[in-house]
């Protein structure tokens, strides 16, 4: 079984459940996602970063 801390996006708090414990919301990863040097779309995320400036 994999632990990874989450984030609540309400209560700013942290936790390891799959929901927050103070308020129920949802929760994010905090971890950035895995970098590949192969990365399939990393074409498609730059030109959007860069239409986004």
């Amino acid at each position: 079984m994999k632990m990874k801390m989450h984030k609540c996006n309400h209560c700013e708090i942290y936790t390891l459940e799959n929901k927050c414990p103070k308020c129920g919301g949802e929760l994010n990863v905090i971890y950035p996602p895995k970098f590949s040097i192969e990365d399939k779309y990393g074409k498609y995320r730059r030109i959007l970063k860069k239409e986004q400036w």
